[in-house]
């Protein structure tokens, strides 16, 4: 599921939004919405094989825990045959997660997705819309339209991407009287003027809980869980304490290819660019930091991903270093606090071989690169150091050089 930053509007300070599973989300909305539900809920305390499932159709298996970028963690298998249903919820617990959904699979082409979004701010209820739906919007935000619902007709969100206005009404209806602050459905999917939710995230507004009777509960709240590592709590933690934003997650704890990165958007392009060349089981993480967070709070953010990196029982290990062309962070001071990580564990990472790969622009990028290149060599660690005249996938393929020697 696509989160849209620049999309968002300011959250009203007295809300205590939490997001609730998938699975209860759709419930209610397509209750409200008049349509049938038929999604099933899994847990890893009813694995057995599920009952019910059509030989004829496919399905989708996915994590139903809060997890953004659920297709790109590789948490959603999609076109599954009934009789392999039990094998990939299976695969997905043994990642140490505990709740799924299955739903029937939905063919469609990349051409029908669409992306609306409603959430409540000191404007009111806003919507947001874009005809470039999918896992890739947080790519294409330029094609994200604004509605501010007070000031425009749900005729005017439901025409921006071809959907019935009755729908707009009730979704916002919906959001009305169950207390929902945020609703995202991503992709949304206009099927023969069919209109299909394939994947929905819905926050509520706690202080709403008395008066949803029990349409929603505690027991619904879903957070971002699976058997997380040490290094991924702490890292929660410096987020929730910093302007900036941070994030790590583990696939592979004993993976070859380590990646600290800079900027939502570059992370998804080297994390694909690894799947690409068909080394994505050797991915240990993924994540980013950004928001031009201080030196501080970048070596704290690296120390657990080399944390991480020198737990992996890898072979051979990489380190890549990267991000797009910066607009506003300062990567002196971002280098400064990786420079001192590394300069903690500077003795086990020789010893463990290695290699580390950079390719970062933006603010004062000289002094930032020539700082990092001095380090490496000074410490002696192998690795190459490039600005922005490196194209941004070349920098993994560096990489992937090195792991596959």
């Amino acid at each position: 599921m696509g989160n849209v930053p620049s999309a968002c509007g300011t959250i009203t300070p007295f809300m205590a939004r939490k997001r609730i599973s998938e699975y209860k989300a759709k419930s209610l909305l397509f209750e409200s919405l008049g349509l049938p539900y038929r999604g099933i809920r899994v847990t890893t305390s009813s694995l057995s094989p599920l009952e019910n499932l059509k030989s004829t159709k496919t399905y989708v298996v996915k994590v139903d825990q809060g997890v953004k970028k659920r297709f790109k963690l590789g948490l959603i298998s999609l076109d599954i045959s009934s009789d392999n249903v039990q094998t990939e919820l299976k695969k997905l617990a043994e990642k140490g997660y505990s709740q799924f959904i299955v739903e029937e699979y939905k063919e469609h082409a990349a051409s029908q997705e669409k992306y609306l979004s409603f959430q409540r701010s000191r404007e009111g209820l806003v919507a947001y819309t874009s005809d470039k739906g999918g896992v890739d919007i947080e790519e294409d935000q330029d094609s994200v339209s604004k509605y501010i619902l007070s000031k425009v007709s749900p005729s005017e969100v439901a025409k921006s991407i071809g959907v019935p206005p009755t729908l707009i009404e009730k979704i916002v209806s919906a959001m009305d009287q169950l207390h929902f602050s945020f609703v995202e459905i991503n992709p949304l999917v206009i099927d023969n003027d069919q209109v299909l939710f394939l994947d929905l995230a819905v926050e509520v507004d706690t202080a709403g809980a008395f008066f949803v009777k029990n349409a929603w509960s505690q027991e619904d709240f879903v957070e971002e869980v699976g058997g997380k590592t040490e290094e991924e709590k702490e890292v929660e933690k410096l987020s929730d304490k910093s302007q900036a934003s941070f994030r790590l997650v583990v696939l592979n704890p004993n993976g070859s290819i380590f990646m600290l990165l800079s900027g939502g958007g570059a992370s998804i392009v080297l994390a694909d660019e690894v799947y690409n060349k068909g080394l994505g089981k050797e991915l240990a993480n993924y994540g980013e930091y950004s928001g031009n967070p201080n030196a501080e709070e970048t070596y704290l953010y690296t120390k657990q991903l080399l944390s991480l990196l020198l737990k992996s029982n890898a072979k051979r290990k990489v380190l890549i270093i990267a991000g797009g062309v910066a607009n506003f962070t300062d990567i002196r001071i971002t280098f400064k606090g990786v420079i001192q990580a590394l300069e903690e564990v500077k003795a086990v990472l020789r010893k463990q071989g290695v290699t580390i790969f950079v390719r970062r622009g933006g603010p004062y990028q000289e002094e930032g690169l020539a700082t990092i290149k001095a380090f490496l060599e000074k410490v002696g660690l192998p690795g190459q150091v490039s600005g922005p005249q490196l194209l941004l996938t070349d920098v993994v393929v560096q990489a992937l050089k090195e792991v596959q020697q």
